[in-house]
């Protein structure tokens, strides 16, 4: 299927790895023209350009997105993928990590997205927001995570509802838990609650399909609601979570 996303000009965030890395691969494949930002350096999956920054600090989510229009000419697609999880017990996380986690996994997202409305309204756009499963039903063992992800979740339905007047589609995704670094890697989220393997068996077993979820699953349904193929959807918050929230919403 043609995602008609030819020329497309779109910038994600949280590019360099995971999820977003694999976003920006398959828009950059459909005939987009992407620009990555992350952290880190740049991924190469032929991306226009690329900012580093570190979007939990104000100002930054200004930046990225002015350089991105910058380098692109405009914006047809925000994806807002970045964000941080740990396990933890919910009385034994201080205020500053608290803070911390809004201010990278909700207010990030709220500043993209607000510098990017004035480009977006030229011609119509789209946002896709990366939540979680743990939006919709919190992780009793990721506390922060949870709260700031169900955050993600009324923050796009409130865009979708004020600015679907001037064109401007806005979705959220909630994955379950993938195979990615933050899951797989040394200190990572498997390992932070015991034994790597046996941790990575029982959540994958803990799925209907019975296994953690593949980055390209997750991305395919990001690169679906950003394109003009999901024309008609907005509002809307898609699981991508091999069955895990048992809810019809």
């Amino acid at each position: 299927m043609d995602l008609l996303l030819d020329d497309a000009r779109c910038l994600v965030t949280g590019s360099t790895a995971g999820i977003g890395l694999e976003v920006a691969r398959q828009l950059a494949a459909e005939g987009a023209r992407v620009v990555t930002c992350g952290r880190r350096g740049a991924p190469g999956v032929g991306e226009v350009a690329h900012v580093t920054a570190d979007l939990s600090r104000a100002g930054e989510p200004e930046r990225a997105v002015d350089e991105a229009v910058a380098a692109l000419g405009g914006l047809d697609v925000l994806v807002n993928n970045v964000g941080v999880a740990r396990s933890a017990r919910f009385e034994e996380v201080p205020d500053e990590e608290w803070e911390a986690y809004w201010q990278l996994n909700v207010m990030s997202y709220v500043r993209a997205t607000r510098a990017a409305l004035p480009y977006l309204r030229d011609g119509g756009g789209s946002i896709v927001n990366v939540s979680s499963t743990a939006g919709k039903r919190p992780s009793t063992g990721m506390p922060h995570y949870s709260v700031t992800k169900a955050a993600v979740l009324s923050l796009s339905r409130l865009v979708a509802d004020l600015y679907a007047k001037d064109g401007i589609r806005c979705n959220a995704v909630t994955p379950g838990p993938t195979a990615t670094d933050a899951w797989l890697g040394e200190g990572g989220l498997a390992e932070q609650q015991g034994e790597r393997e046996e941790v990575l068996a029982k959540v994958g077993a803990g799925r209907p399909l019975g296994r953690l979820a593949r980055p390209e699953e997750i991305a395919a349904v990001i690169v679906f609601l950003a394109s003009e193929r999901a024309s008609y959807v907005t509002g809307a918050a898609w699981s991508v979570d091999g069955g895990t929230v048992p809810i019809i919403v």
